[in-house]
């Protein structure tokens, strides 16, 4: 299946007008002007759909467990599904853009998220959820990675690039809690229907605005690499199947030795080692090795994945424990998060502003430096903390290191690189993300639930066979997820100091290199 070099889509050029501007193609011809705030809203508004979804749905999982029947191990699915589906095919969705054309990938990305989103609200059966969370994993693996790319088509390098980065990083990292929000306020008021049902209209409304405010970028020479999507996609759904079903459970059993695990992570290595000698092989590689040769891009993925890894377990594990052992509602446990979501919002218009000044390196070494300080104080929680002096401190502190890295973060894995690559380049990028929230659950579930077990087991045998009252058992569990959450966001610190270590180690960009950063343009 090839895609050929064709001409993008002609538009009557016009003069610009107030708060607009005038987007050179890859080409080199002059685009219609764009209204770039409404293009930028289009992109911003998929991308938070595509990735709140994980945690909107989560919140919505006791009602769906109730209404469906899914017994506890299948109830997993429903979350899994689509992370699978999502995680395995974003590379194979950012290579589609480059070859048929971002924008027209992008809008059939997110008409069938939307379109598997109704069939999920209406679904009556496991089987039928179940596939509709498939089918919308799939549509988001192909919106996501061209998401980030239009704003290499669109948006001039410069000012308006970097102020669209800082939106995109904005509701990149700030999707989980602002979907943690709206799952409590749906299932509390509405239905856990909605949580579907919510995505059908602002789909519909971003599927006809898109034609109209977003570019089209240039459809690139070559072929789809049909051995290298199948061993890429089918490995990466091995590793994030084996990780995800790997985790210690709260039972505190662990899951490393089972044979599904062992199983899946021996074919995710071999299916990712075949893939990278086709990828080093093929004329049309799904990943060319020259969108890996340069340092700071790798980098780039590397401090990525440790995001990833930090990041999603935190928001797990602190929703179990504000709803568990605080007694906060699925409403009062999102709405604790808003603090979090201004502060990620704040830390990427910071850094949209100072990538110009100060250049990429002091914020991608000191954005997950001031994260690691926010997850160590976290680690120090415990079950009488409270709001104000255990999590809303440490809260500020992390989702402003998030903040102040991904859009340095997003510029550098996008810098030179030519225009057949963006796709491919920008799918990386939320590979790694992905991936690394798969390896968070897993490793960081695994330090939890154990040390949660060990607590528990500790005081039963300090108590001697005595029997527990109700509310000393209760006493006890509490303490045991508080010490284990806090060995959990201790580990979390940890990675994201490795993220300190490896931007020190690899990321060599400097202001001058940032201030001409052209994504069109190919490397020398």
């Amino acid at each position: 299946m090839s895609a050929k070099s064709g001409p993008t889509e002609s538009v009557a050029p016009a003069a610009p007008t107030a708060g607009q501007h005038v987007v050179d193609t890859p080409g080199g011809e002059a685009a219609a002007p764009r209204r770039l705030g409404l293009a930028l809203a289009v992109i911003a508004s998929a991308q938070l759909m595509v990735v709140l979804d994980a945690t909107i749905v989560n919140v919505a999982l006791p009602h769906i467990q109730d209404a469906l029947h899914f017994s506890g191990t299948n109830l997993e699915w429903v979350v899994n599904a689509y992370t699978l589906a999502f995680g395995g095919l974003l590379l194979l969705g950012g290579r589609s853009g480059d070859l048929l054309g971002r924008r027209r990938v992008f809008i059939f990305g997110i008409a069938l998220f939307a379109l598997a989103s109704l069939a999920g609200g209406f679904a009556q059966t496991q089987p039928e959820l179940l596939i509709a969370r498939v089918i919308q994993g799939i549509g988001g693996a192909f919106a996501a990675p061209t998401s980030l790319s239009l704003i290499a088509v669109n948006f001039p390098e410069g000012k308006a690039r970097n102020r669209a980065m800082g939106v995109y990083a904005g509701v990149s990292i700030s999707g989980a809690a602002i979907g943690l929000i709206a799952g409590g306020l749906l299932t509390s008021y509405a239905d856990w229907r909605w949580v579907f049902f919510v995505n059908v209209p602002i789909g519909l409304i971003l599927v006809l605005l898109a034609p109209r405010v977003i570019g089209e970028s240039d459809r690139v020479h070559g072929k789809f690499d049909l051995p290298g999507a199948i061993t890429g996609t089918l490995g990466l759904v091995a590793l994030v199947y084996g990780l995800s079903s790997a985790a210690t459970t709260a039972n505190g059993v662990s899951h490393w030795g089972d044979t599904k695990v062992i199983a899946s992570l021996v074919a995710a290595v071999v299916l990712l080692t075949a893939f990278a000698f086709i990828e080093a092989r093929s004329r049309h590689a799904l990943v060319p090795p020259r969108v890996l040769k340069s340092r700071d891009r790798t980098g780039a993925y590397l401090i990525s994945l440790c995001i990833g890894t930090a990041i999603f377990g935190m928001f797990f594990f602190m929703t179990i424990f504000v709803q568990t052992v605080w007694g906060y509602s699925p409403v009062r446990s999102g709405i604790a998060y808003l603090p979090m979501v201004g502060a990620i919002l704040l830390g990427a218009a910071s850094s949209s502003q100072l990538v110009a000044r100060i250049g990429a390196r002091p914020l991608i070494t000191g954005g997950p430096l001031v994260a690691a300080v926010g997850l160590f104080w976290l680690s120090r929680i415990s079950e009488h903390s409270s709001y104000t002096g255990g999590l809303l401190g440490p809260m500020m502190l992390v989702g402003l290191g998030m903040g102040l890295t991904f859009v340095p973060l997003s510029l550098v894995a996008l810098a030179k690189v030519p225009n057949k690559d963006t796709g491919v380049a920008s799918s990386l990028l939320n590979t790694g993300q992905q991936v690394g929230g798969s390896i968070g659950l897993a490793i960081l579930g695994t330090v939890a639930w154990s040390a949660v077990a060990s607590s528990t087991k500790s005081a039963l045998a300090a108590a001697h066979g005595a029997h527990l009252s109700p509310a000393a058992q209760l006493a006890v569990t509490n303490h045991a997820l508080a010490y284990g959450f806090g060995r959990g966001y201790l580990v979390a610190a940890m990675i994201s100091v490795l993220a300190v270590i490896i931007a020190f180690a690899m990321i060599r960009v400097t202001k001058e290199d940032m201030a001409g950063i052209d994504p069109m343009a190919a490397p020398v």
